[in-house]
């Protein structure tokens, strides 16, 4: 399948906006809380679907949350508190850039936790994720896939542009020679925590900018309730001219450069 050109992917994307902005304002306006988790292998394209989703929305009432690696105390709490604190109050969309499924894909893989745990987690996650949904969150789970080949084709880009470079931990790189355990992971970690009240969705991210519309376009369609656009404003006239800035001390703007 041919790569999707800029220009197809812009008209299509910008149409979604609208849809998008009308969802939050249904989330918004009916008090829904809704929670997105992005998961998969790395250069996948989480990062660039989730900047697609938040680019029409109102920042007051959406939030995405990465976390870093889990401090000394948090290592020492219970798994899933440190992700509780951020999950939406009424109102809010949360759209997480990794998740609680660190735990059964590079803590497991990377070995930064023991066995134990791990087949804990896979045990806990389908309770965890029960006790939120049934508490009124509205959970949905992306696995964006992509392929070894455009894998490492993604990583050499990062590694010659300084400008994504910092994309690229010693993490990543030493994750490169373990795509299969990854996937193997993957598929246990799917079959163990797929549910109605959480399931997971698989989309292609080969050609990221097609995967964005097919997952913008499906979550769309699991969330069909929209609020109507909010009424134009009409705004009352001044009185008097128009105000310009006017300050004493000149030297306080900074030069035109263009």
């Amino acid at each position: 399948m041919k790569e999707l050109k800029k220009k197809k992917y812009a008209g299509e994307i910008e149409r979604m906006h609208d849809d998008l902005l009308d969802l939050q304002r249904w989330i918004h306006a009916n008090g829904k809380r809704v929670v997105l988790v992005f998961e998969g292998r790395d250069a996948a394209g989480k990062g660039g679907v989730i900047k697609a989703i938040e680019e029409p929305l109102n920042p007051r009432h959406y939030r995405t949350v990465a976390l870093p690696k889990p401090s000394e105390q948090e290592s020492t709490q219970w798994y899933f508190q440190r992700y509780i604190r951020h999950l939406p109050a009424a109102g809010e969309l949360v759209l997480f850039d990794r998740s609680w499924y660190n735990r059964a894909g590079v803590e497991h893989v990377m070995g930064f936790c023991t066995e134990a745990q791990y087949r804990r987690f896979l045990v806990d996650c389908p309770a965890f994720e029960k006790l939120i949904t049934d508490d009124g969150i509205i959970l949905l789970k992306y696995w964006l896939a992509v392929d070894q080949e455009e894998q490492e084709r993604r990583f050499a880009e990062r590694a010659t542009d300084p400008l994504k470079r910092f994309k690229i931990s010693p993490i990543d790189l030493d994750a490169r020679k373990r795509y299969a355990d990854y996937g193997k992971a993957r598929d246990a970690m799917l079959q163990a925590t797929h549910a109605k009240h959480a399931p997971w969705f698989v989309v292609d991210f080969n050609d990221q900018k097609r995967g964005r519309l097919n997952l913008v376009a499906h979550l769309l369609q699991r969330l069909p309730e929209r609020a109507p656009p909010d009424k134009p404003l009409k705004l009352p006239r001044l009185t008097g001219k128009p105000g310009r800035e006017k300050l004493r001390d000149r030297a306080l703007w900074i030069p035109e450069r263009f």
